[in-house]
């Protein structure tokens, strides 16, 4: 099968997916949007409520901040991939479970997959911290780990990844929108250096 068959078999298996108790509480699945040719990855952690509502990631007030944030480095949403961790909206916008994480990663991990990003660009604590695992790398906190650099040999190549705070940080605390723009600024050095093939 091509990417694009298996990735619509993907998307078909989240959307009757069983796997953990928030089937039965959310309102529509959240798969990810995007481009399959992204070289950008952005992972986050969870839908939220206005995600749920729609169906897709990132529509909400994080949402915003994240297009003024590409804006900023001139990337438009639709070169992108978006996804989070989660495909359902854990009530109330609380934690992600650990066993939540555990019966979802996989469809995550195919989607990285298939696109074979060559920037991954995990939102928060939650996605830093399974990213950065996943590919060995350390974790200590997000405090800690954004706007680093972390490169990884892969068998597809060499991968960016760029830990961030989640742009909702941003909208309780407008300080950490400073942050957030410097970080990404980080994103468009690696392209702008040709460290990858954009």
């Amino acid at each position: 099968m091509d990417d694009k068959t298996v990735f619509e078999d993907l998307k078909s298996k989240v959307f009757h997916c069983t796997k953990c108790p928030l089937f039965r509480t959310k309102t529509h699945y959240v798969f990810g949007s995007g481009s399959m040719n992204a070289t950008i990855m952005f992972i986050g952690e969870a839908p939220g409520a206005n995600e749920d509502r729609i169906g897709t990631p990132f529509v909400g007030r994080a949402g915003k901040i994240l297009d003024e944030l590409l804006t900023s480095i001139g990337i438009r949403r639709e070169e992108v991939y978006i996804a989070n961790i989660l495909k359902c909206r854990p009530p109330q916008n609380r934690n992600p479970s650990s066993d939540e994480i555990a019966a979802c990663v996989d469809y995550l991990n195919i989607q990285i997959d298939i696109i074979k990003p060559e920037i991954i660009v995990p939102l928060g604590s939650f996605a830093s911290k399974y990213i950065l695992q996943k590919y060995d790398l350390p974790f200590q906190s997000i405090s800690q780990v954004h706007g680093k650099i972390f490169r990884k040999n892969t068998i597809f190549g060499a991968i960016y990844i760029i830990p961030m705070f989640h742009p909702a940080v941003a909208t309780y605390n407008p300080q950490k929108k400073g942050v957030l723009l410097e970080d990404i600024k980080k994103l468009s050095d690696i392209l702008s250096e040709n460290m990858i093939k954009s």
